[in-house]
């Protein structure tokens, strides 16, 4: 059984069991979050799909860490105006464990 999830502009497959970084959830370590916009869900022989989220379909996870990812570096430069700018940037993430795939 698996679902697609929609959680910060992007999606994801969620199986039970699996790990997902996701953007920022404001949640607590080890909080309960349950996630309300499926796109699809599968039980192994039979595909569900919303237009465009499913009602009855929610996903239950375990926030299991509030983490930072990779630092991207950005340089801006202009040609012949003297112009150099660089700075970075890191993206906050929330590491999710995908407990349940509840259908009502």
């Amino acid at each position: 059984m698996f679902a697609i999830i929609k959680t910060g502009g992007k999606q994801y497959t969620a199986k039970p069991g699996d790990i997902v970084n996701v953007e920022k959830i404001d949640a607590e370590k080890g909080g309960i979050v349950e996630l309300n916009n499926i796109l699809a869900v599968s039980d192994g022989e039979e595909f569900n799909f919303g237009k465009p989220y499913l009602n009855n379909v929610s996903v239950e996870a375990e926030v299991i860490d509030q983490i930072r990812g990779k630092k991207v570096t950005v340089f801006k430069r202009k040609p012949k105006k003297d112009y150099k700018r660089k700075y970075g940037h890191r993206q906050y993430f929330t590491k999710l464990k995908i407990k349940e795939i509840k259908i009502n």
